[in-house]
Formats: structure tokens, C-alpha cells, sequence
């Protein structure tokens, strides 16, 4: 392993999945070295390099971040010839993901004890709308179905109108989150002996299911249900909201305690009216939200941003400008954190890898390319076929090269 690319270095990852959710675990395991071979269609790509906006060179930004780090394959895995490449990659790797619908590898005869068989050690990263068991398994589930069954889009909006999806694929981004930490999970097993290769099976529903963490607790212990409410907290348990100052920017606030709450009450209306018996509880500030909340709002609509977000600092208060993209790529702060990174000859930027490990950081080597099997020879050279064998594939449609 070579520390210095990163330490998943060590680490191969055949990526047959497409579109954002098992993309996503490739992209962050490319972040940290590993050796991402994505693999598409000769015939036609990803759908990620055509959806969202493109670039000044026409390649789409989206697909530029999605696929980064990651060399690109173009191989008919569905033929009998194409099917003895990947079992030769099979061979060669520690991982595999996909994310096609229960049902998909096994008709190509791949279901996971086939590839387990060719590599007894690998790690097999399913992704599916809701699972490969259960009453549900069969049916296509996309990232918005996935937001609605975990309650995420149910604890989203205004307690008067329509439940809201987020403004990004949260259910797709999360679940490949999810599966990074599965498969690293899996691989530990293997290398504590605790087990060998094994399929990590992920719900796209379930990340957010699991990271949401409050309301299926809320409901069975206290037997309270949750209701989505606005820009205020569900159940409105602790003062936050998003306030708009006078010069049209919005301010998000929050407090988690009576005495973080206390605090921003002071900074909003005096301390007298923070010391005031009925708020030195917690419990007792539900009751108090609407006054609450309207003082913090005339206060916040008579200032300028900048002095809200100062005083309530000087209150050690949490008060925040809510940010769009452009304040994002002009802040001093995310830029001294170098979480926005460019590259040489590149308008694009993306946001770099996270977290930050001191000793083995992450990179980004590359952005994602823009030709359909960019780097297939190279790859195939590398498993060992030679140049007669890559060029019978070519001419069968099995694999495609651009150099060709």
C-alpha cells in the first residue's frame, strides 16, 4: 500500500452501480486512494453525465464530482465474454457495488454466491430501493420515495400544507454514506478474522431511517408524535428558526439547552426577560414559543445581518447568515479549511474530501472524465490480456476505447 495516494490505497472497488446512491460510496473511497474502476455500457454511459448543468468543455459538472478519481471502463458485463473480464477484475478486487434492482445480477448469473466463489473476500455493496428482502424488495424505489418512507419529507415543510423533499438528494447522497461506512465495516471484518467476503445490503430509505434517530423513540417512548413545523424545531422543544434582517439576508438561530436558549433570549430582548422564572426550564419553553418566537423576529427585522450575527456572538448565542453557494465560495473560513478545491486548465470546482485526517489525508486526483471507457485499455492491459484479446473485444462491442 502506498500511503502517500491516500489509505484505501490498498483497496480495489468495481463499481457496476449508476446514477448518484452507490456513485456516491465509490466517490468517497476515491477520496481516500482507493482504486475506483467504474464500469458503464459501451454503448452509452452513466445517466450522471447528462443530468444537471454542463461545463464550459460540455462535460456535466455533476458527473465531474460524482466520478471523480475513479478510472472508467466501458464493458458489456451481460455477454459471456465480457462476464470473464469482470470475473478476472472480480478477481483482482476487495469490493463490488451495485445498485440495480433485486433480481438484476442474479439473471446475469452474478448473483453474490457466483462472485463469491471467483473472490472468497469480497465485499459486496447491494444498493436497492428497499432492500433485497422483504415484502417490498421488487419494486423500483428511487432517492424521493426513500425520503418519504424514512418520515424525512413527513418532518419537512409547514404543519399546514404539503410535506417537502430537501433541496438534494438526500436519501441517494446518504445512502452512499452509508455504504462506504458498511463496507468499511465489512472489510474489517475480514481483516480481524471475524469473517471473509459478505454482501452488505442497504435500503435507500434506511440512512436517513437511522440518521433521523429522534421519532421513532419519540413516538414508542413517550408516546408523542412528531410534526413538522415550519422553520421552527419539530415540536418547537428549544427556540430556533430562520429570521429575515433588514437587509434581506436570513438568519438562522438555535439553542439545545436552557442555558444556550437563555442566552439567545438575552440577546434578543434583554437579559431581564431571559431571567424571567418561567425560562430557566426547558421544558417550560414550548409553551412560551410564539412570544419567543416574534420577539427574535422584530429584533433580528430591525438590523442589518452582520450586526444580528455580531450581537447574538457577543452573547454567546448561536446565530448563522444562511448561506447560498456563492457566500460559500467567498468565505475566508471554508476557504482556510481548503474544503473547495480546484484544478489546473478547470472552471469546475468541487468540495473536497471530508473528514480531514491529519496524518493520510484525502485528494481528489482527478475530475471525472469525459470519454465512456477512458481508461479500458489501460485497465485490461493491467489484468493481463493482450493487445490481440482487447482488440477481438473492440470489435465485438464488449468493451469500448476511445483511442481506438
Amino acid at each position: 500500500m502506498n500511503i502517500a495516494n491516500g489509505p484505501l490505497s490498498d483497496i480495489r472497488v468495481l463499481e457496476l452501480g449508476h446514477v448518484i446512491a452507490a456513485p456516491m460510496t465509490g466517490a468517497l473511497l476515491a477520496d481516500f486512494g482507493a482504486d475506483v474502476i467504474k464500469i458503464e455500457s459501451p454503448r452509452h454511459g452513466d445517466m450522471m453525465r447528462e443530468l444537471g448543468s454542463k461545463a464550459t468543455d460540455g462535460v456535466g459538472v455533476w458527473w465531474k464530482s460524482l466520478a471523480r478519481s475513479k478510472q472508467l471502463l466501458a464493458l458489456d458485463w451481460k455477454t459471456d465474454e465480457g462476464r470473464a473480464v469482470l470475473r478476472r477484475l472480480v478477481e483482482s478486487a476487495q469490493v463490488l457495488s451495485e445498485n440495480f434492482r433485486p433480481g438484476v445480477l442474479e439473471r446475469a448469473g452474478l448473483d453474490p454466491d457466483v462472485l463469491l466463489e471467483w473472490n472468497p473476500d469480497l465485499v459486496i455493496l447491494r444498493v436497492s430501493g428497499y432492500g433485497q428482502t422483504g415484502p417490498n424488495s421488487a419494486l423500483p424505489g428511487f432517492g424521493r420515495a426513500g425520503e418519504a418512507m424514512s418520515g424525512l419529507a413527513d418532518l419537512t415543510g409547514f404543519s399546514d400544507n404539503a410535506p417537502m423533499h430537501p433541496g438534494f438528494p438526500a436519501a441517494d447522497s446518504t445512502t452512499g454514506l452509508m455504504g462506504a461506512f458498511g463496507v468499511m465495516l465489512a472489510l474489517h471484518a475480514i481483516q480481524t478474522g471475524q469473517a471473509r467476503g459478505q454482501v452488505v445490503d442497504l435500503a435507500i430509505f434506511e440512512p436517513l431511517l437511522r440518521l433521523i434517530d429522534y421519532h421513532v423513540p419519540t413516538r414508542t417512548g413517550a408516546d408523542t408524535g412528531i410534526t413538522r413545523n415550519g422553520l421552527r424545531q419539530p415540536n418547537s422543544f428549544v427556540p430556533a428558526g430562520v429570521f429575515r434582517a433588514r437587509d434581506g439576508k436570513w438568519i438562522t438561530v438555535s439553542a439545545g439547552s436552557a442555558a444556550t436558549a437563555r442566552r439567545l433570549l438575552a440577546a434578543a430582548g434583554g437579559q431581564d426577560w431571559a431571567d424571567e422564572p418561567r425560562f430557566q426550564e426547558l421544558a417550560n419553553f414550548a409553551q412560551h414559543m410564539d412570544e419567543i418566537m416574534d420577539r427574535i423576529s422584530g429584533f433580528i427585522g430591525q438590523h442589518d445581518a452582520a450586526h444580528v450575527i455580531a450581537h447574538f456572538q457577543k452573547h454567546d448565542a448561536v446565530a448563522a447568515l444562511i448561506y447560498d453557494v456563492d457566500a460559500i465560495l467567498s468565505d475566508p473560513h471554508i476557504k482556510a479549511r481548503g474544503d473547495i478545491i480546484s484544478f489546473d486548465g478547470e472552471d469546475t470546482k468541487v468540495v473536497g474530501p471530508v473528514p480531514r485526517l491529519e496524518q493520510t489525508p484525502g485528494r481528489v486526483r482527478w475530475l471525472g472524465k469525459a470519454e465512456i471507457g477512458a481508461d479500458t485499455r489501460a485497465i485490461l492491459t493491467d489484468l493481463g490480456l493482450d493487445e490481440t484479446a482487447i482488440s477481438k473485444l473492440l470489435e465485438a462491442g464488449i468493451i469500448a476505447d476511445p483511442s481506438a
